[in-house]
């Protein structure tokens, strides 16, 4: 008889890590080997012999947040697997967490036989990320490969156009001609489909190219 893969359960909700540790049970295949509040309660509890194949993780959490403790893991226990079970959805918080290299990802409110689902690809060493995980991958792709369509020059006029600089300002900070400055301007109204200085004011803030 095969063992049973090892779940970790790090979340500072009591009920709710209650209810997920009845519910991973009740599945074939798995048990529950300990349960934390937060990323440093689960570094206290790791060691070599008590070590999960599977950390269920939460992202919000006091002391030491799903983030950090997924960099931690990462740097010290990349064998485990993560899954995220997670109330938020935005972007932001997805990306980081898949860039930390989480299999997994799931909101609290999923069904349980989407929850199990999961469970049985990671443990598989495979992924589960659900649609709004891989529209946002998609996005930040789309996002990198509009960036990466742009030369240096142009990055450059991008930044000083969502500055206060007028176009003749922003000719003679780069030594150019205005008429290079209308150029520079239409072929990124172009590339990156927007049809105003406001649009590429907006497009920059978005994408972290200038700091507020």
């Amino acid at each position: 008889m095969e063992e049973p893969i090892r779940i970790a359960l790090v979340d500072d909700h009591r009920l709710f890590r209650s209810g997920i540790a009845s519910l991973v049970e009740n599945f074939d295949s798995y048990t529950i080997i300990f349960e934390a509040g937060d990323g440093e309660e689960m570094i206290h509890k790791l060691n070599a012999k008590i070590k999960p194949n599977i950390i269920l993780l939460d992202i919000s959490m006091p002391k030491m947040n799903g983030i950090s403790s997924a960099r931690w893991l990462r740097d010290n226990h990349p064998d485990i697997n993560i899954i995220v079970l997670s109330m938020f959805e935005d972007a932001e918080k997805v990306l980081t967490m898949v860039r930390m290299g989480v299999k997994g990802y799931l909101l609290k409110d999923a069904e349980p036989n989407e929850f199990e689902e999961a469970l049985h690809r990671v443990s598989q060493d495979e992924v589960y990320y659900p649609e709004f995980v891989t529209r946002h991958l998609v996005d930040s792709i789309n996002i990198d490969f509009n960036i990466a369509k742009l030369n240096s020059r142009e990055i450059e006029f991008l930044k000083l156009a969502a500055t206060e600089l007028t176009y003749k300002e922003i000719a003679d900070h780069m030594c150019i001609s205005s008429r290079t400055v209308d150029g520079y301007r239409d072929q990124l109204f172009e590339k990156l489909h927007l049809k105003s200085r406001i649009g590429l004011v907006l497009y920059a803030i978005k994408h972290k190219l200038i700091d507020l």
